[in-house]
């Protein structure tokens, strides 16, 4: 039986799929979240040579 809702269901899943990929190519940026106390250790540094 030829059922025209799931030829769409299966093409706009394609189509997300296949957007959501080629929108993540290209994205910059560190692959981990820094640590919170080595984010601190320069401004503490800093603050010591001021002093």
């Amino acid at each position: 039986m030829f059922c025209w809702s799931r030829y769409l269901l299966w093409l706009v899943i394609l189509v997300l799929g296949t957007s959501s990929l080629l929108t993540a190519c290209g994205q910059k940026g560190p692959l981990y979240l820094p640590d919170p106390a080595s984010q601190q250790q320069p401004q503490q540094q800093e603050e010591s040579k001021d002093k």
